[in-house]
């Protein structure tokens, strides 16, 4: 398919271009035609007339074609074009018999060009001025103030046929000009969403490959950081050193693992696992994921854990590793956002007919509009010492599954996040 390129006029040049030649097309197509009549029945048509419209119209065609290439003042082009195409039909009309002929038709095409080359404003002003000089050109002829062509052309008509007709031409212009009208807004918008989808699959491209990169680093830096990792452990066990560069020592392997553990978030990111699905209970990976959080110290006595996620037994078909993600990040975003304490609430939601739904709430410190705008934002975290890994992590999970998720949150009020997940069979 060929691309429209707009130029800043807002003129399409590809469509100018094709302007030019579909006029070549129409001037040769009644070149042949007038020829072909006059071999058959000379008496019908005036030759010579036609023949000098047809050549001025092939050399405006060619100072077309020549300003095309100029490449500036499109949008004077393409009026020019129209102004003088209507001029050219209107003379197509005058030597075929004026109100008696049906060539007027070929105003049409003109109305239809100017909405699809510049705008639908300006098919409104081709129809306008193709009804003006219709309408000068029949009435003159009417009244007699312009002769008709032949005299064998002037037809015994009433007032109100000539006007009856009138109306009727400007009727179908002005409502072409209405159809091409929308038909170009929604062809230029169509054309902007193109573009723009394009755009957003390069950037998503580029940013596929530089995670892949990313994720590569990520993995040859972490297998020396292990090796580091064991080396100062060894060598702290069988050394005996003073209680201050023990403390070093022990801040290099507390911090090498941190590290660590933030490279495996982000590979996990960058580059999700390959899809292992089995069937799985959900209440028993929530409750797994709770007594992770009460062994590491994270669900002390000051928060309470409410919900009915020990019951109905929700059975679902997917990979349980990407199901642990979700429930520790989101389990684990609800305690951090309440330091002095205060409520988790884990439910399942009333299943529909193919979809289930997962609500873990807190009555933490809540999203400031800034946490808001960043949100699934990579490597953005509300949290002192977060990597802002963890809703980006459960965001794409659950894009994975075709699923939504929904966040609600006020400051000082708590967050409410809520997983609705398809239900998938085995």
């Amino acid at each position: 398919m060929m691309e429209a390129k707009r130029a800043p006029s807002g003129v399409d040049r590809t469509y100018l271009l094709w302007y030019i030649i579909i006029r070549g097309i129409v001037l040769t197509t009644v070149l042949v035609s007038t020829v072909v009549i006059q071999l058959a029945a000379p008496e019908i048509m005036p030759v010579i007339p036609v023949f000098f419209l047809v050549g001025a119209g092939y050399i405006l065609s060619a100072f077309y074609f020549a300003l095309y290439h100029w490449k500036k003042l499109l949008h004077v082009q393409a009026a020019l074009q129209i102004f003088f195409d209507l001029l050219l039909i209107t003379g197509f009309v005058y030597i075929s018999g004026g109100i008696a002929s049906s060539t007027y038709f070929l105003y049409i095409f003109v109305v239809i060009a100017a909405g699809l080359v510049v705008s639908g404003r300006m098919a409104y002003l081709a129809a306008a001025l193709a009804a003006i000089l219709f309408g000068l050109l029949v009435d003159g002829m009417y009244f007699g103030i312009i002769p008709y062509f032949r005299p064998e052309q002037a037809t015994d008509l009433s007032f109100g046929a000539v006007l009856f007709s009138i109306l009727l031409a400007w009727a179908v212009f002005f409502l072409i000009a209405f159809l091409v009208s929308v038909l170009s807004r929604n062809l230029r918008r169509a054309q902007d969403d193109l573009a723009f989808a394009e755009k957003e699959l390069l950037i998503k491209e580029r940013l596929a490959e530089a995670g892949r990169m990313a994720a590569g680093v990520a993995h040859e830096i972490r297998n020396p950081l292990a090796a580091i990792s064991g080396a100062v452990q060894f060598l702290a066990s069988d050394l005996v050193l003073e209680p201050d560069k023990r403390e070093l020592m022990d801040i290099v392997v507390k911090e090498s693992h941190r590290v660590s553990r933030t490279i495996d978030q982000f590979m996990d990111f960058a580059a999700p696992p390959t899809e292992l699905f089995v069937a799985f209970n959900l209440n028993d990976m929530i409750d797994e994921t709770l007594k992770m959080l009460r062994a590491a110290g994270d669900l002390n006595g000051g928060i309470r854990v409410e919900g009915n996620h020990e019951s109905p037994r929700l059975d679902f078909y997917g990979n349980p590793s990407q199901f642990k993600q979700i429930f520790w990040n989101l389990a684990k975003n609800a305690v951090r956002a309440m330091p002095g304490g205060g409520t988790l609430t884990v439910d399942f939601l009333k299943p529909e007919r193919d979809r289930i739904g997962i609500r873990f709430a807190d009555t933490g410190h809540g999203m400031s509009k800034k946490d808001k705008a960043h949100l699934y934002q990579s490597f953005y975290s509300g949290f002192d010492r977060g990597r802002g890994l963890g809703l980006a992590t459960v965001r794409r999970i659950v894009d994975d599954y075709d699923g939504r998720i929904d966040i609600h949150s006020e400051e000082n009020k708590g967050t409410e996040v809520t997983i609705t997940l398809p239900v998938r069979k085995p």
